[in-house]
């Protein structure tokens, strides 16, 4: 059986970050989901903060430097992607939006995506199906149908522990990304050199 990969992007900005711990509840929500179904799966997380240099050098020169060439490369790999942001004047932040423009767009046709966001008012909520959504969209991705929004009353005063009723849409949304990838073949990324002749070959 074939490991599956869930990459993580949260785009907070600040440490500790809400975003982060949204997207950590997703995560293992989701992991917790895909073992329940018989899958192994594999997480990793980013902070796009620790790339922000390299997001805009790659926006200037359309080159990726190599760690963020790295990440880039995880997303095309992954099997399903998990997607926060915080939300900045009713939209999604700019870095957010800078390491999804720099994401070749082939990379997530077609995979599974779960989108969040936080914010400080439940006022902004519909910045997922403004905003966020139809980025993903745009992108061909199959965005799971519930989005999780995540303000500042959401969250317990104990430990970051989410209340119930965001505890609830963590759940749906995670079992609604865990069915779209168990329903899916895993993700094979072609090597695009794997079929270039070697130096014995070439000499011959």
């Amino acid at each position: 059986m074939s490991t599956r990969r869930l990459f993580v992007v949260s785009a907070g900005l600040s440490q500790p970050s809400s975003s982060r711990l949204l997207a950590d509840h997703l995560a293992t929500a989701t992991a917790r989901e895909l073992r329940a179904r018989g899958e192994e799966v594999e997480v990793r997380t980013i902070e796009l903060r620790d790339h922000a240099h390299d997001v805009v050098n790659n926006t200037l020169t359309g080159f990726a430097p190599t760690a963020l060439r790295e990440v880039l490369d995880a997303v095309a790999a992954a099997d399903g992607l998990i997607a926060v942001t915080p939300t900045f004047r009713a939209s999604y932040s700019g870095l957010f939006k800078s390491f999804f423009d720099v994401v070749e767009e082939e990379a997530l046709a077609g995979k599974p995506v779960l989108i969040g966001a936080t914010g400080g008012t439940p006022r902004h909520s519909l910045v997922l199906e403004h905003a966020v959504r139809p980025l993903f969209a745009y992108l061909r991705s199959v965005v799971v149908p519930t989005g999780v929004y995540a303000a500042s009353e959401d969250w317990g005063s104990g430990g970051g522990k989410a209340h119930q009723g965001l505890a609830q849409r963590i759940d749906r949304a995670a079992g609604e990304l865990a069915a779209l990838i168990a329903a899916r073949e895993p993700v094979t990324v072609v090597d695009p050199f794997e079929s270039a002749p070697s130096f014995d070959q070439l000499l011959g």
